[in-house]
């Protein structure tokens, strides 16, 4: 019986591996991730202040009755149980985000939340005390909504709210956190934010997004330099932003100017001016979407110009690439009357570009998510040789599902699969230094509520204790990061 389940578990993940396969290197750090808003709950405890989703789903006409944030996973009461799961996962680290309007309930640091700052302290401790690594994230799409009604990302104040902001976090708590990650995914908050599919919820794509664009990383900078002048001599940390950059490939041959357009607009935009060594904006897309801009009227640059001297305050703000890997699509130039799809809001509409999977990859539970763990490594060798960057973190990477089941083993080969690549790009010279998952346990997925999940941890929104409930992919992956190996014979994965 038991070789025939092992049998069967090596069938669902795809293939046995004999006990030679290489591991992961004793100082790469395995982690699993959250954020404030999808997990926290609490939303008007003490003297938090009122969030932008706050606002947005009680107060938006159209979305009222929405499900929300309000309680999620209940994390502010339930924080020792996540630390229990990170043990029981063995992670070596935890990557959540602090709640801005939580511990700034103005958004100013004219008055700095006890309440809040207790919160954090709290379990910031207790991760150290279990020998787990916490890794912040400043701004995880919660902005407070007093900041937002003054413009929010589309006012270039925001810069210095921001660094005001940094600084608090910084003070408060970088003698014991050594990694830091500034903005989570601007690509999200630019793109979706001002075509309402997020927060903002405001629809500006021709001119909302590019302010956002800029001001994303004049902010960011801003924290670096920040932490790089006053806080690293004394902490010696990591400061880096994390960009969601799914992967393209060229269809055919005749694609690949196509696919390095898409490139740009994807990554470049969000990365180019920090990463390169010349900063400022791509060039091609810089190009494309001012011209765009002038053929539809506007008497200004769509993508908003670098002042040389914030060209050189930009340029280099990285101790690491903050990659957000999901999935890869092939990049193809729509044919005459073709409709583009389901991506306009991603910039395939107005590049003219299908984005699809190749009909030998494996489709999700959701039709836009392709299994194709390959591009994470050819991704990886990208950002090496484009960028020439000196360390790569994993901070977020994981698999969407619609049903709630614990037998998640397409979960469970999707990590096995990725982590696989990731594994053979270390080998291959690059210096990927950490994973960390996506997500710890099942949370508020934005504006898709709780339809779809992403956890290791099954959580039962019906019950007002939240119980969380280990899944197969958490026993799957519990197991490797004790063995760092893949290689589920050797790490003794035999159950089904």
């Amino acid at each position: 019986m038991n070789s025939l389940r092992l049998l069967v578990s090596c069938v669902l993940i795809s293939r046995c591996w004999s006990t030679e396969e290489p591991t992961f290197p004793p100082w790469f750090k395995f982690g699993v991730a959250t954020a404030a808003y999808q997990v926290e709950g609490a939303w008007n405890v003490s003297d938090k202040g009122e969030g932008d989703w706050d606002r947005l789903f009680h107060v938006h006409p159209e979305l009222k009755g929405h499900p929300n944030g309000d309680v999620a996973c209940d994390s502010y009461h339930l924080w020792r149980r996540d630390i229990e799961m990170l043990e029981e996962l063995g992670v070596d680290m935890y990557r959540f985000s602090i709640s801005w309007p939580r511990l700034l309930p103005t958004g100013f640091p004219n008055h700095i939340s006890q309440d809040g700052k207790n919160y954090y302290n709290n379990l910031i401790d207790g991760l150290v005390e279990k020998g787990i690594e916490p890794l912040i994230t400043l701004y995880h799409f919660d902005m407070p909504q007093s900041l937002q009604d003054l413009g929010g990302w589309a006012n270039p104040l925001i810069v210095n709210w921001f660094e005001d902001y940094a600084r608090v976090v910084y003070t408060l708590f970088a003698d014991r956190v050594k990694i830091f990650v500034t903005v989570n995914e601007p690509f999200i908050i630019c793109e979706l934010g001002y075509s309402k599919g997020h927060v903002p919820y405001h629809q500006d794509q021709d001119v909302g997004r590019f302010l956002c664009n800029k001001n994303t990383l004049l902010a960011h900078a801003k924290a670096w330099r920040l932490y790089d002048e006053e806080f690293r001599p004394l902490y010696h940390g990591k400061v880096s932003l994390s960009n969601l950059f799914i992967w393209f490939e060229p269809a055919t041959p005749a694609d690949k100017e196509l696919t390095e357009l898409a490139l740009e607009h994807w990554e470049g935009r969000y990365g180019h001016p920090i990463y390169s060594k010349e900063g400022g904006w791509p060039l091609k897309i810089q190009k494309f979407l001012n011209d765009k801009a002038m053929k539809e009227g506007y008497p200004y640059p769509r993508m908003i110009p670098f002042t040389p001297e914030e060209i050189e305050l930009v340029r280099g703000t990285y101790d690491f690439y903050g990659l957000n890997h999901y999935t890869t699509f092939l990049a193809r130039r729509a044919r005459p009357g073709e409709k583009i799809g389901r991506w306009p809001l991603y910039g395939s509409e107005e590049l003219g570009m299908v984005m699809e999977g190749d009909p030998s990859w494996t489709t999700g539970e959701v039709d836009w998510f392709t299994m194709h763990p390959e591009g994470v490594r050819r991704q990886l060798h990208w950002l090496n040789d484009t960028y020439g960057v000196k360390e790569i973190i994993i901070t977020e990477n994981g698999y969407i599902k619609v049903d709630k089941q614990l037998n998640d083993w397409s979960r469970l080969k999707y990590t096995k699969d990725y982590l696989e690549q990731i594994l053979l790009a270390i080998n291959d010279g690059i210096n990927v230094t950490g994973y960390t998952h996506w997500s710890l346990m099942d949370n508020f997925e934005w504006m898709v509520g709780y339809n779809v999940n992403f956890g290791l941890y099954s959580v039962d929104f019906k019950d007002p204790n939240r119980t969380r409930t280990p899944r197969e992919s958490a026993r799957y992956y519990s197991k490797v990061t004790r063995s760092r190996s893949v290689n589920h014979r050797h790490i003794g994965l035999n159950y089904v």
